[in-house]
């Protein structure tokens, strides 16, 4: 790290303009090749893949997406008015013309009756792809929802609806500029510096700059989700700065004890730099340890998070050391500069006047009682998580004016929140069906409760050397992402259809995109068991070997899923019971996205790790200094409580501004991180765990000597020589400690 940081230093004119070089490039091809994110949820040996599969082979034409043309009328006229009708085939036709558009189902064709509100105002167009919706181009897409709303006019509004539409949808970078300034105005009152200030910002800045581009040319390969650039942004801004933060700080205090810059950046790069590398690389590992899944739609989303990651960690090790070494002493604020001036080189210490050094007395002194009280609040947070309902939120949760939030409330005012997310039951069977038993099962679909409305059974054509297949679309009464649909597909799946079928010979699968999402839920939900233990063995592991203990990894462990549970807790009472949804837009509740906890799960678990390592290695540096337990957690957590503060606040706040974007699913990730570091950093890690390595004592040291000498020693932060007695004085109020 020293070699690095030394060359990063010399060279710093190289370094800054390859970073320039690598965004600008980058950013040139990825505007000039474009992007091709796709919400891909397809998932094998499940129903709703076999139903697609059936379709496939059956009709590939028919096997594609359906979107729904919505239009409204007002003004006195109806649907069926003669120039309405003309004006809507004439746009139909057109829509025709769309590339991979194989049927065009109109309201006014002989089969469309059920395709028109009762009062008439309302009607819908059935629009299908020869492709599913990952498959389709950004400029079809386009081309759907312009051709469809060109018929937009007095008293007539169109509106599409589906997942090739929803491509269409501008995308929300939340509240990336208020993160951004909220971060700046922090940093600023840490350092009291405008340089230092400005420095993690434009270190984090330029390295997901140059990682949004990659991942847009990488969506050509992977599949990637429509948000992977709002949750790159969100992710790697917060750890960006934060990493940074750790080392302008430690560089900070090295000049304020009297080194060089150039020294002073080194050491902060090999001590600092070193728990940076350690931690970044602890989050990639836990992102990319999705791919243990085997859900293709999360690698996509892994890899645009752990590449996010990584970048921010190799600018923190790179960019901002060449940045140092511009700007040089001015990275100390005025009143450090003076103070260095005339009183000289001084080493910061664990003074006696700052409200950390008061709390961590007072944790020494009393830790049963503040880890009681954190445990309980901890307790009563996390208590909605047992309540936790996974699912996929419906178009009904888009941005108002968007166009399929527009057909949405269409649909729904129309004809019932159901038909947004229509079933389709492809029947199969070994000899010609019968049409005597598929009109049974539409029969006995239909007589379901939950079940608005079944369409009659369409029989494909098929060559005589492929089984027969035929079609039944049923229209559910709830929406696509209420709890009451998902209960009726297993219900038609497990009850009704099996009843309906016994005897005739016939296979029936429930597809659809509706119950796509259902079995992506179910999928995951087996699934999350596992990597959750996985990771927190991966965990335990790994600080076993860096800290040569047993307490302090199980005691990191329980602490992460304490934080996860308090980051659900939070999720589940805003999202899925509604409480406080107002305050932030959300208008409707439902369930908490499929994959939320797995990619939650990984990235809390890897910022975690940063806290925990940042102040144990902290804590096991003053334990080999002294030998005596209480005096290492004393001073590691007086040490590093107002670094990880103000780096938790960083976090929170760029979190939290995530919030104000427009989609549900990046709410869900702004408020989940930033309730789960609220608690994490705060809580857990400046009351819990400090209290019970009090009340561990000497046994969080605890290692047997053979498996200390048979395994590997890592170093996260290498300790620097202790300063004499003599140089030790109490900071001032704008001096930031050490963080490790």
């Amino acid at each position: 790290m020293r070699a690095l940081a030394t060359w990063c230093v010399r060279h710093r004119r190289i370094v800054a303009l390859l970073w320039v070089a690598a965004l600008v490039v980058m950013t040139v091809i990825s505007q000039a090749v474009g992007s091709a994110y796709s919400n891909n949820f397809q998932l094998p040996n499940t129903e709703s893949t076999q139903a697609i599969a059936l379709l496939k082979a059956a009709a590939p034409k028919l096997a594609g997406d359906t979107e729904q043309i919505v239009f409204q009328t007002s003004g006195g006229t109806t649907v069926t008015d003669p120039a309405v009708e003309a004006r809507i085939d004439a746009m139909l036709t057109r829509v025709q013309t769309v590339p991979g558009v194989t049927r065009v189902a109109s309201p006014y064709g002989p089969a469309g009756a059920s395709q028109i509100s009762p009062d008439r105002t309302i009607a819908f167009a059935q629009v299908t792809f020869d492709k599913l919706a990952q498959a389709i181009s950004n400029a079809t897409a386009t081309r759907l929802v312009d051709t469809a709303t060109s018929a937009d006019g007095p008293n007539l509004k169109v509106a599409v609806a589906g997942q090739v539409a929803e491509k269409t949808n501008p995308p929300s970078l939340g509240g990336t500029g208020l993160g951004v300034i909220l971060a700046g105005v922090v940093l600023l009152l840490v350092f009291g510096s405008v340089f230092a200030m400005a420095l993690p910002l434009v270190s984090a800045m330029a390295s997901l700059g140059t990682a949004i581009a990659i991942i847009g040319l990488l969506s050509h390969v992977l599949k990637m989700p429509q948000f992977s650039n709002e949750l790159v942004l969100l992710i790697g801004l917060g750890v960006g700065v934060d990493y940074a933060l750790f080392i302008v700080t430690r560089h900070r205090q090295g000049l304020m004890a009297g080194r060089d810059t150039e020294s002073s950046i080194v050491t902060a790069v090999d001590t600092s730099g070193r728990a940076v590398l350690f931690a970044g690389l602890i989050v990639c590992i836990a992102l990319l340890g999705m791919f243990a899944l085997g859900v293709s739609f999360l690698y996509g989303l892994a890899v645009a998070a752990s590449l996010g990651v990584a970048f921010t960690m190799i600018s923190a090790l790179t960019l901002l050391p060449a940045m140092l070494g511009f700007i040089g002493p001015r990275v100390m604020s005025r009143k450090q500069r003076a103070h260095l001036a005339e009183h000289g080189p001084r080493v910061v210490g664990v003074g006696s006047r700052s409200f950390w050094s008061r709390w961590s007395d007072f944790i020494r002194n009393r830790p049963i009682l503040p880890a009681l009280a954190a445990l309980a609040i901890i307790a009563v947070v996390a208590t909605p998580f047992f309540s936790l309902r996974l699912g996929s939120s419906d178009q009904g949760n888009d941005p108002v004016g968007t166009t399929t939030r527009t057909a949405y409330d269409l649909l729904a005012k129309g004809f019932g929140p159901g038909f947004n997310g229509p079933l389709e039951l492809v029947a199969t069977g070994t000899a010609p069906l019968s049409t005597s038993s598929l009109d049974t099962l539409a029969h006995d679909v239909a007589a379901q409760p939950g079940v608005d409305h079944v369409m009659p059974p369409f029989v494909i054509p098929t060559p005589a050397s492929q089984p027969p297949v035929a079609l039944i679309i049923a229209y559910p009464t709830t929406s696509p992402q209420a709890a009451a649909t998902t209960d009726l597909i297993n219900h038609l799946r497990h009850q009704t259809i099996p009843a309906a079928i016994r005897g005739t010979g016939m296979k029936v699968d429930v597809g659809g995109t509706t119950a796509i999402f259902a079995d992506f839920a179910t999928v995951l939900t087996s699934k999350l068991p596992l990597f959750i233990g996985l990771v927190v063995l991966f965990s335990f592991v790994l600080l076993a070997v860096v800290f040569r203990s047993f307490v302090i990894p199980l005691t990191a462990a329980a602490m992460n899923l304490l934080s996860i549970g308090t980051a659900f807790g939070i999720l589940v009472a805003v999202f899925q019971w509604g409480w406080l949804g107002g305050l932030i837009g959300v208008n409707r509740p439902g369930p908490v996205e499929s994959f939320l906890p797995v990619m939650l799960f990984a990235i809390l678990f890897g910022l975690s790790m940063d806290y925990e390592v940042f102040l144990v290695t902290r804590i096991h540096e003053e334990w080999l200094k002294s030998g005596d337990n209480r005096t290492a957690v004393r001073n590691g957590l007086a040490a590093t409580g107002k670094t990880i503060s103000a780096a938790a606040l960083i976090m929170i706040l760029v979190f939290a501004s995530f919030i104000l974007g427009g989609q549900r699913v990046i709410k869900e990730f702004g408020l989940g991180l930033a309730g789960g570091i609220l608690f994490d950093a705060i809580v857990i890690r400046m009351t819990v765990v400090p209290a019970l390595m009090l009340l561990f004592r000497r046994a969080n040291w605890w290692f047997p000597g053979w498996l200390d000498r048979a395994l590997p020693r890592l170093t996260v932060d290498p300790e620097e020589p202790p300063p004499p007695a003599a140089a030790l004085e109490d900071r001032d109020a704008d001096e930031v400690p050490a963080e490790s």
